[in-house]
């Protein structure tokens, strides 16, 4: 399973990948564009921030799949490694197929649909990552679309996987890895909803006061 944070802010990048396992950053154009700072300024140092090992997100900004080839093939020269994010139009999985042959990375992205994410994965996307509350927001239903995207690429994609994205609650994030989901990225608000935790600091509030109060002190 790998978990992603999905955010260009280098500090709480620093501070998080303390904290959780991750396996690396997601970054899109709104992300980076919130940031304030030049995407080659933003990326070797989000790259730094996550290790040699860990794997690192950037999107294209052309409409057209010669424009998304060029703008992957500058990326990689950039941050040797990184993944790809393409758009899933007609002219997205184009470039992926392109991307495909030049040994490029990538991720079909702004998924709304199982059907929309499968031809990502066919055209040689190694992630798919379809939007849950985007799609919930439209009135459908975002975790049954992943658990049949998911569905899909177990049975016709089996190299391709599942990051799922756009979250508003820990649930959603829970729900999919349920779903058989590979790989989720969790923005900044949703990661730090999941340490959150109320209850488990008065039960340690508790057991450090029986503690004392047998003791007379905190120390084991």
């Amino acid at each position: 399973m790998e978990l992603y944070l999905d955010t260009a802010n280098v500090a709480e990048v620093e501070r998080l990948a303390r904290i959780f396992p991750i396996a690396g950053v997601t970054t899109n154009p709104s992300i980076v564009a919130a940031s304030k700072e030049s995407i080659w300024d933003v990326l070797p140092r989000l790259q730094n921030a996550i290790g040699e090992e860990g794997t690192l997100f950037a999107q294209t900004m052309s409409r057209d799949a010669k424009g998304m080839v060029e703008e992957a093939k500058r990326l990689n020269n950039a941050i040797p490694g990184i993944v790809v994010k393409i758009p899933v139009t007609a002219e997205g999985l184009a470039a992926i197929k392109l991307l495909k042959k030049e040994g490029i990375v990538t991720l079909g992205t702004a998924v709304y649909s199982a059907s929309q994410g499968l031809l990502a994965a066919l055209a040689g996307a190694k992630y798919v990552a379809p939007y849950v509350n985007r799609v919930d927001a439209q009135g459908s239903d975002g975790i049954r679309m992943v658990q049949e995207l998911q569905t899909l690429l177990e049975h016709h994609a089996p190299d391709s996987m599942v990051l799922a994205a756009s979250f508003k609650t820990p649930r959603q994030a829970l729900d999919c890895l349920l779903a058989g989901c590979q790989a989720i990225t969790l923005p900044l608000d949703v990661a730090q909803q999941m340490l959150n935790t109320p209850a488990v600091e008065s039960a340690i509030e508790k057991f450090e006061q029986d503690w004392k109060n047998a003791f007379g002190n905190l120390n084991l």
